[in-house]
């Protein structure tokens, strides 16, 4: 059993540890009922609640989500659009969140998947610095999909 104050108070009864806890107009609970002899302490329960919520909200509001942004590109994309695309991407990468680069082929272009790929892997080489290939090109259905992550080196 372990006090108000941390100390050890030893092998108790749980009458007595009962006792000592009502004495004191607080709570006896146990830590760890799994341990032999289990462990107990005396604590005001609802301030320990209160600080394990506290505890808990704090470590969620440091949590970062990450989030899957997606930039779409085309078979017959420029140069210049592929730059611009690339930018806003880059963008996304320093925040922390992961791009999803995706091409959609139209009509004949599905028999040229080779071309969009080519198309993927130009635009990859604009980001080279800030992201790292999660999911390389891939063709699914009229679709070629590609993830990006960002890099650690900072």
């Amino acid at each position: 059993m372990i006090g108000v104050n941390g100390e050890q108070l030893g092998i108790v009864s749980i009458a007595k540890a009962q006792q000592l806890a009502d004495e004191q107009e607080l709570d006896l609970v146990k830590i760890a009922p799994t341990a032999q002899p289990p462990v107990c302490k005396i604590l005001d329960y609802g301030k320990h609640r209160y600080d394990q919520m506290k505890r808990e909200k704090e470590a969620k509001k440091n949590q970062k989500i990450v989030e899957l942004k997606e930039v779409r590109l085309s078979m017959t994309i420029d140069v210049n659009d592929i730059n611009i695309k690339a930018k806003n991407a880059s963008k996304f990468l320093k925040e922390g969140n992961k791009v999803k680069v995706s091409l959609k082929m139209r009509g004949r272009q599905t028999a040229f998947a080779s071309q969009g790929i080519d198309v993927m892997n130009k635009f990859y080489e604009g980001l080279k610095d800030v992201a790292v290939i999660e999911k390389k090109p891939a063709t699914e259905g009229r679709n070629i999909i590609m993830i990006l992550a960002p890099s650690n080196n900072k």
